[in-house]
């Protein structure tokens, strides 16, 4: 056996551009996209992309350039992420949320060569293109809509329409294989919620198991209908766009969405399965006229751990949630609260309080484990101990393009990527996520984590969204600052009763010890968010650091 080595017909580099081929095969006739009136099959969706990578290719975009996309949940946008790297460049979906001056820095920083604009993301490229220093290479653009050609300046390098190139392109083009799977296929920035956006590559081969391990996690059939509430530009839909190729999902696209529009989608076209942060759960509580669903929708939500009292609300509609996490650097989630059939027989609230935990490491991952940041070991897992959050895995991203030092710091060379992110282990060998370490707060040499307060707040009746971050304190330090929105009533678009900083925080210590109860509570009609549905604790932590400390400081009474 020892002589038997790896050869080309057991080593082709592995890439889910190949989803696309045997989705056009095995599910042809079957509707792909469907955007308003617009419905594409697999056949019309290979083609396309064929076309479109083909157009790309003869505009001198060379294996490893970078190209960029802005744009909302269109069928172009789901087109570009198999049409780019089948002309062999890098995909770069940008958010299409940021102001100007972060997509201009975001565009420079990754030598972008071509730019796909959605119309209503013209005027941002334009005003992103306007910054670039003279002497800095600008990408050529390329829009996606034909009514916004007249708008663009004689400045910019135009080379045309988005249906011009698919319509130029060779349906019999040879798309580019990557030489090897290690090879870069994305390009994706960080959402920047605790530091400076970095550039996240991941290969064709991380990309390739993290789409399959995302179906494998969430038991994905074939066939499903899945409706784009989460953007494609966040980790590439979380790896989704690749994944329902293959297994020969409709992809529902839309531009903007409420909790209404999710609602009508959802029993328009019969959707089984849809992803989105916490908010979206929050949309769907809050706009729903309390009627069950015809027909059951599973919906995967990651990022800060929705709180108990949500997931329960959301599932008594009929909802039937899972919970995730992972990071721009792992290309998706790679650990969820794996369900097991007899936790069913639990109590309502008990099964919440199951699903708020983040879980057990996906079928892909090779490890996850909480290490104690002083000595490097595994803490207990007595669901008490802290530690950091580390993993190892085919997903793990290559590293930050031109950033060596960033990467150093989370890939220390001992075969594990620090996450940056505080959880416990439970006995049942289920992780749960406290805080970013960033957000620990340290009141009087205890250390407590936001998240368990947040959890609380989002228990009361009148809260609808809540965040805590540390405000300065001359005598213990640091003390907890609850950040809260309040809900409406649903028939009449009036506020909840008046609801005061003493309700709060009375609510609070009747269901928490004394340390971790809010000191302050500062209410907002909504708090700062990413364009992924993020609380932005940065932009809350700079609001409470220039309180200052209750006893010399009478700004709180105010706010």
């Amino acid at each position: 056996m020892e002589q038997l080595k790896p050869s080309p017909p057991n080593s082709s580099p592995l890439t889910p551009l190949t989803f696309l081929e045997r989705a056009a095969t095995v599910y042809g006739d079957s509707p792909s996209v469907v955007y308003n009136s617009t419905t594409y099959t697999w056949s019309h969706t290979h083609r396309r992309c064929l076309q479109l990578a083909s157009s790309i290719s003869s505009l001198a975009i060379r294996r490893g350039d970078v190209v960029a996309v802005l744009s909302p949940n269109t069928p172009a946008m789901y087109e570009l992420h198999f049409a780019v790297p089948m002309a062999g460049a890098v995909l770069n979906t940008v958010n299409s949320r940021l102001d100007a001056r972060t997509v201009s820095m975001i565009l420079r920083h990754a030598e972008s060569k071509l730019l796909f604009v959605d119309a209503g993301s013209a005027s941002l490229a334009l005003e992103a293109l306007s910054m670039f220093p003279s002497d800095k290479p600008r990408p050529r653009l390329v829009l996606v809509n034909d009514d916004d050609v007249a708008h663009v300046p004689a400045s910019v390098d135009f080379i045309g329409t988005y249906e011009d190139l698919v319509r130029k392109g060779d349906p019999g083009f040879e798309w580019v294989r990557p030489v090897s799977e290690w090879d870069p296929m994305v390009l994706n920035y960080t959402s920047g919620t605790t530091s400076a956006p970095k550039g996240v590559v991941h290969c064709h081969r991380g990309i390739f198991l993290m789409a399959l391990d995302s179906l494998i996690n969430w038991s994905i059939p074939t066939c499903p209908v899945y409706l784009w509430t989460l953007p494609m530009f966040h980790a590439n839909g979380w790896s989704y766009t690749w994944g329902m190729a293959a297994v020969g999902g409709t992809n529902i696209c839309l531009r903007k969405f409420t909790g209404a529009t999710i609602l009508a989608l959802i029993e328009n076209h019969g959707v089984t399965h849809m992803c989105g942060a916490p908010v979206v759960l929050n949309m769907l509580i809050t706009n729903s006229s309390s009627e069950l669903l015809s027909r059951p929708v599973q919906v995967l939500t990651a990022g800060a751990p929705p709180p108990a009292p949500v997931l329960h609300r959301v599932e008594a509609l009929g909802f039937v949630v899972s919970h995730g996490y992972g990071l721009t650097e792992t290309a998706g989630v790679v650990v969820s609260c794996a369900w097991k059939k007899e936790w069913n027989r639990f109590p309502a609230t008990e099964r919440a309080r199951l699903k708020s935990r983040q879980g057990v490491r996906s079928v892909s991952m090779t490890e996850v484990a909480v290490l104690d940041p002083g000595t490097g070991s595994r803490v207990e897992p007595d669901g008490l101990a802290v530690g950091e959050v580390v993993m190892r895995g085919p997903s793990v991203m290559l590293g930050y393009l031109k950033n060596p030092a960033a990467t150093a710091a989370c890939m220390k060379g001992d075969g594990w990527f620090y996450t940056g992110d505080v959880a416990v282990m439970h006995p049942d060998g289920y992780l749960e996520i406290k805080d970013r370490s960033k957000d620990v707060i340290i009141s009087g040499g205890e250390n407590l984590s936001s998240v368990e307060v947040e959890s609380v707040l989002y228990g009361h009746p009148a809260v609808n969204e809540a965040a805590v971050v540390a405000r300065p304190d001359e005598f213990w330090g640091e003390t907890p600052c609850a950040f809260v929105s309040l809900k409406e009533y649903d028939h009449e678009s009036k506020r909840m009763p008046m609801t005061t900083e003493k309700d709060i925080i009375e609510y609070c210590r009747a269901a928490l010890p004394r340390y971790m109860v809010p000191k302050t509570v500062v209410f907002k009609d909504e708090l700062p968010k990413t364009s992924t549905g993020k609380i932005q604790k940065f932009v809350l932590r700079e609001i409470a650091r220039a309180m200052g400390s209750p006893s010399s400081s009478t700004l709180a009474s105010k706010l």
